[in-house]
Parts: structure tokens; sequence; C-alpha cells
């Protein structure tokens, strides 16, 4: 069992890298949105930001969190060990439990303005591909240290089922904030189960009400279960970012690590004091169908 999940835990690096190339040729190919900034600048960026997120999750979170799901497996610790049940079923209970815990998470990182200081890091990228993925504060991954030490530890999840989540995850992530164009049809169908470009494209919206839906990180059904679900914004129709940080000098990297230790400016206002707006009329008959 574990020279397995360090098996698996090897080839995720590679796995993450593999998909990463692929989904950045695909949305060169075939872009689903118009880019508002340069490509080279901005990815250089977003990569330098990714590369220290990733770098603090392996070295903090992972640790706490692997440690977590072994100790709850040697004590038969958490809900999974109350409930009796084959193997199977507890893999899938458990994969489900952190995914919907994952999106309480995200919730909580839009709902708690302390939380949001750095969650707007992410969202303050003027465009929307998957150099954005993994393009968070370096702070905010060491304080969801705590959130995964509550979530592994009250789940009782095992390593094995943690693993495959993790894996499962950071390739969900990477789809989702890609800039890739599927066909409509594909899509929708894709999106009957799992999060999708265009559904995630609305959480990046700069009107508020559409960056504050779409909080599901695998399976959209949590925001359908919690009518957090919005699906009815054409991407052609959608400003990315946070209106009021859009500002070249914005999205370098040394004022995207003291975002969050400054005075935070009014979120969702325009340069010209105004805030962004989505005009209802006709979209509030299609909220649950996925838009062109």
């Amino acid at each position: 069992m574990k020279s397995s999940i360090s098996e698996i835990g090897y080839a995720l690096p590679l796995t993450v890298a593999s998909i990463f190339l692929l989904l950045l040729i695909l949305e060169l190919l075939f872009p689903l949105r118009l880019r508002k900034r340069p490509f080279v600048r901005r990815f250089t960026v977003n990569i330098c930001l990714s590369a220290i997120a990733l770098a603090t999750g392996a070295l903090a979170v992972k640790p706490v969190a692997l440690g977590l799901a072994r100790w709850t497996t040697m004590q038969s610790f958490g809900l999974l060990h109350m409930l009796r049940l084959p193997t199977v079923w507890h893999f899938v209970i458990g994969f489900l439990l952190l995914d919907v815990s994952f999106y309480y998470w995200h919730r909580a990182n839009h709902e708690f303005r302390f939380l949001w200081r750095f969650h707007n890091v992410h969202h303050g990228d003027p465009d929307l591909d998957v150099s954005t993925s993994f393009r968070f504060h370096f702070a905010e991954v060491l304080l969801s240290t705590v959130f995964r030490a509550v979530q592994v530890g009250l789940t009782g999840v095992s390593p094995m089922i943690l693993t495959a989540y993790e894996v499962t995850f950071q390739c969900a992530t990477m789809f989702h904030h890609s800039n890739v164009r599927l066909p409509i049809r594909a899509e929708r169908l894709l999106n009957k189960f799992m999060v999708t470009p265009r559904m995630h494209g609305i959480h990046h919206s700069m009107v508020k009400a559409e960056t504050n839906s779409n909080y599901s990180v695998i399976f959209r059904w949590w925001d359908s279960m919690h009518r957090s679900l919005r699906l009815n914004v054409p991407q052609s129709h959608i400003d990315i970012g946070v209106p009021a940080y859009q500002s070249t000098g914005d999205n370098e990297i040394l004022p995207l690590f003291a975002m969050p230790f400054r005075k935070q400016r009014e979120y969702w206002r325009l340069t010209d004091g105004t805030e962004s707006q989505r005009e209802a009329s006709g979209l509030e008959k299609s909220v649950g169908f996925l838009q062109e």
C-alpha cells in the first residue's frame, strides 16, 4: 500500500506537467475567450506564483494531510470508520466527502473577507487559462493546511483515497481553468456531472454575483445542491478578473505577493467608481443551461 502510494506520488508531477502542456497547446489552437493581456509576460508571472504555491503545498499541506490520513487509518478514526461498508463504497464515499468539503472551503474563501484577501490573488488574473490553475498566494496555501487537517481528520480517508483525490483534483483544476473551446454539445454533456471551462469561466467574472457562484471543483452537483450554480452567461459577455485590480502593475510578481497585506480596495468597483453589472434581460430564464 505504502509503496503504491509513493509510486502515485512520484507520478503526479509528471502527470500534471503533461496535462498542463496538452491543455496549453489546445487553448492556443482553440481559444474559448480572447486574451486581454500579452501572453508571455502574464504566463511568466503565473508560473512563478504557481511554482511557489506548489512548493508550499508539497512542503506544508501534503505532509500534514498524508500524515493524518495514515493516522486515521491506523486508529480507525473519522466518519468513514463509523460506517461498515465494502471497500468500493468506502472509496466512493470518501472521495465524495473530500470533494464536497472542498466546495465549502472554496466558498469560505469568497465569503470571509480575511480569506478573500489572499484568494483575490487568484481571481485578479485579467485572463483565464491553464496558467491560472495554480496561481495562488503562498499564504492561502498555508492557510489551507488547517482546512486539510480538519477535512482529513473528520472524514478519516485513507492515504489511497486522499492520493487518488489529489490526482483527480489537480487534473480537474487545470481542465476547468483552461481556455479550451470544446464543442458546446460535448461540454454540455460533460457539465451534467463535472465542472467545465465555460462553467468556471463564469466564476472568474468581474460581476460579483457571478464570481460568487460555481464553487465546485470536480463534480458540479454541489453547486446544484446549494443553489450556487450559474451557467447562463455566454463567454463572450464575460470580463475576467477583479475590477479594482485590473492595472498592469497589479499583476506583477512583487505586488501580488504584497497584495493581501496592503489596504484593500473596493474589489468590485471599476476605476470610474461604478460596479460591474450584468443586464438580467433574458438570462434569468436559463440559469441552469450552459451558454456558448
